[in-house]
């Protein structure tokens, strides 16, 4: 195969990556993808000599990387409300989010009918997750586990855990889809056993 076409094709492949974080709905995801084509796209230019390319390119890099491990290290303080299932509140945020939440939950029924617990998390006040659950004893099992686009690094997950162990919830449940949540659910320590996941608390 041609060594000049191997080189467009590396070229290509970085400035596709860099586009297709800019279509990333998570500032995480968008900073380690465009750091990714940032970095294949510095390594092509150096290649075919274009060195204000380049050196673009690996100032991309640094900035990604800065902003990267500022949010590893940023401490984002939450709180949690506990809401009744009919709070206006819930519902305008349920249907705010309707989109979203059956594209990254397909089919599931998270109707407020099926739920005696609802919480909202807040974040500097503003509402950032939604938690929905039927609670039996100290079992809770989720109906909905719901984080908005810009906070989905698994922080919320961790601070509500850490809140349900502390009113004496001792297991969850899940048993809704898993396609597009089995990173969250391995991350927070849930077990899959069966046609549902568990995690002890």
């Amino acid at each position: 195969m041609n060594f000049n076409f191997l080189i467009e094709a590396f070229g290509y492949l970085g400035s596709f990556l860099v586009l297709v974080s800019m279509l990333m709905t998570s500032v995480v995801k968008l900073r380690i993808i465009n750091t990714i084509g940032s970095v294949i796209f510095t390594i092509y230019a150096f290649i075919i000599k274009s060195y204000p390319t380049a050196l673009m390119n690996f100032c991309l890099v640094l900035i990604n990387l800065h902003f990267l491990w500022k949010m590893s290290k940023s401490d984002r303080v939450y709180e949690v409300v506990e809401c009744d299932r009919n709070d206006i509140l819930l519902k305008y945020l349920l249907n705010h989010y309707h989109d979203d939440i059956d594209k990254i939950f397909p089919g599931l029924d998270y109707d407020l009918k099926n739920v005696d617990r609802a919480y909202v998390v807040l974040c500097q006040a503003k509402p950032v997750g939604i938690m929905l659950a039927d609670v039996q004893g100290d079992t809770m099992e989720i109906k909905l586990d719901y984080s908005i686009p810009e906070y989905r690094d698994f922080s919320i997950g961790s601070f509500l855990f850490d809140y349900l162990a502390k009113r004496d919830i001792r297991k969850v449940i899940y048993k809704g889809p898993d396609e597009n949540h089995i990173a969250y659910l391995n991350n927070q320590g849930f077990v899959k056993q069966g046609d549902q996941y568990i995690k002890e608390l």
